[in-house]
């Protein structure tokens, strides 16, 4: 049987056209536009630049699965569905026919986490989509749960997440990180509670924090022993990615330090295989192909940037992330 690729990229800024209509944009944003206030975030987005942003970003994921692109990928940075259309008539390269599942949230940046889905692999039910926005007195990011069916019916259950970030400071920023961690284990509790133990789970995103960090830890309760997780009383999740961090391999740069912040966690059934699925062992990667690569001694991302800060900004790059990819095979 045919395995299944499933992969993470925060894709950077994916903003829509600054002249766009307002209704396409966030409610922050569509009020700053309203008073003459043009938002650093989308000032400058002339349809060229978000064209060739979005080739670049198809012209990696395309490379992903021997070039026929992942089955599920999960996103975050992305500013409406408008652009999520646009990337995935850009992905027409794989041969592919990609659905889209994204909920409009109320971030402060007005960015959004949604999933792109092969509707030739899977099936989605529009009434099992959650959708929940994490908040610090203000809302900030969001969580996506979404239950995917292959043509057989097995059941898979993925949850994006992009977590608040470190702007401030890791540990002034670190109880927001744990309110959103705390957020993922109920959501995998409550899916527990509904289908099973035995349920595939598969969380996804940009956590902001390691797989070592307390609120990936203690809060989130994910593990680096398969065994902890299988023989857990509680739901929880094994980290794939602890690996990646003995290869000194990183997906995201700062200050040149190689850092895991973006991540693949698996519940119970996909270690054991009674969920209809199984992890591949050792399938777990993150995507770094050489034209990806920042120039100089340490091998970051080429990052985008966006066009109103000239500074960091470079039309041939990608995102400050690099993506990340794991293999499930049904059983």
């Amino acid at each position: 049987m045919t395995d299944y690729v499933i992969a993470f990229w925060n894709v950077e800024n994916l903003f829509d056209v600054e002249g766009a209509p307002l209704d396409r944009r966030p409610d922050k944003v569509r009020r700053a536009l309203k008073v003459g206030s043009a938002s650093s975030e989308v000032k400058g987005w002339t349809q060229t630049i978000l064209d060739h942003k979005l080739a670049q970003l198809a012209s990696v994921i395309g490379r992903v699965n021997s070039a026929r692109g992942p089955d599920v990928l999960g996103v975050c940075e992305v500013e409406n569905r408008h652009v999520l259309e646009q990337l995935a008539a850009a992905l027409a390269q794989t041969g592919r026919q990609y659905g889209i599942v994204h909920a409009d949230t109320s971030d402060e940046r007005g960015i959004d986490v949604a999933f792109l889905y092969d509707t030739a692999v899977f099936q989605v039910n529009p009434a099992e989509v959650f959708s929940h926005y994490i908040v610090k007195r203000t809302a900030t990011r969001d969580i996506l749960q979404v239950s995917f069916r292959d043509q057989r019916g097995r059941l898979l259950i993925c949850v994006g997440n992009h977590w608040p970030s470190r702007l401030g400071g890791q540990f002034e920023s670190e109880p927001f990180r744990i309110i959103a961690a705390e957020t993922l284990a109920y959501f995998h509790e409550r899916i527990v509670q509904i289908h099973g133990k035995d349920v595939a789970v598969v969380a996804m995103g940009d956590f902001n924090d390691e797989p070592f960090d307390r609120a990936l830890l203690q809060h989130a309760r994910s593990e680096r022993s398969r065994t902890k997780v299988t023989r857990a009383t509680s739901p929880s999740l094994l980290n794939l990615m602890w690996p990646v961090i003995g290869l000194l391999q990183g997906t995201h740069y700062h200050e040149n330090r190689p850092g895991v912040l973006d991540q693949i966690l698996v519940s119970k059934g996909l270690l054991t295989g009674r969920s209809g699925y199984s992890v591949r062992d050792e399938s777990t990667t993150v995507v770094i192909y050489p034209d990806m690569v920042k120039a100089g001694q340490y091998p970051q991302p080429r990052r985008h940037g966006r066009p109103s800060c000239p500074a960091a900004f470079d039309p041939a790059g990608f995102s400050d992330h690099f993506p990340v990819v794991a293999v499930l095979s049904p059983t």
